[in-house]
């Protein structure tokens, strides 16, 4: 029934657009995991959330091959930026490529390695955080972003269902399962956001940050 439902509504949404179609293809002849791709179901979503809020600043935790990176940039005010943090060195050639052909360089600013260590780094607020990375350590994320993001601002987590992994007997090797159960188990307690969970995909939590 999922399906069904996604599909009509992917029929009523607006047309992919080309580039992110080019993007979204290429992705699926060249790359390992392409699944990992947010897709235009779940990359209009972002779009139309990131124009909603129109950030000044946003960062991505998670750039695979930066088609949710073009999305999220797309609700930027005229003067905003987006950084995005991707681990693996093998996607820097097409994520290069891919921001050049949007045509949003001047507001994309990648960059390559471990998020733990760029994110003490970035000396500025964000209005919105997309994380998308190691399910391991989506909660070491959480925490290192916090104190980065505006009051008032938000966090969007992907993959909060797992692949329906959260509501199982868990195995005691299986470390992205238990790391999504411990960010989705905390974020239930913290008592300094509100949040919001939308089945969405793989699940996609919404999370507003109400402390200065």
């Amino acid at each position: 029934m999922k399906n069904i439902l996604e599909n009509y509504a992917i029929k009523l949404n607006n047309s992919e657009d080309s580039i992110l179609s080019e993007i979204r293809r290429e992705t699926y002849l060249k790359v390992l995991m392409p699944r990992m791709i947010s897709g235009p179901f779940q990359g209009q979503l972002l779009e139309m959330l990131s124009k909603m809020l129109n950030p000044a600043t946003i960062l991505e935790i998670g750039t695979f091959t930066a088609y949710s990176s073009i999305c999220l940039a797309k609700g930027l005010r005229a003067d905003g930026k987006l950084h995005t943090i991707e681990y693996n060195d093998e996607l820097e050639v097409y994520i290069k490529k891919n921001i050049t052909k949007s045509g949003l360089e001047s507001q994309i600013i990648s960059y390559i390695g471990d998020a733990l260590e760029i994110i003490p780094k970035l000396n500025q607020k964000f209005d919105l955080i997309f994380i998308d990375a190691d399910k391991r350590h989506y909660l070491d994320y959480y925490h290192a972003v916090f104190d980065k993001v505006k009051k008032n601002g938000f966090i969007l987590a992907d993959n909060i269902f797992w692949d329906g992994k959260v509501f199982e007997e868990v195995e005691k090797n299986d470390l992205y399962t238990q790391g999504i159960i411990n960010f989705n188990t905390f974020i239930k307690q913290d008592k300094r956001v509100e949040h919001f969970t939308m089945p969405v995909r793989d699940g996609l939590m919404l999370i507003r940050k109400i402390v200065s």
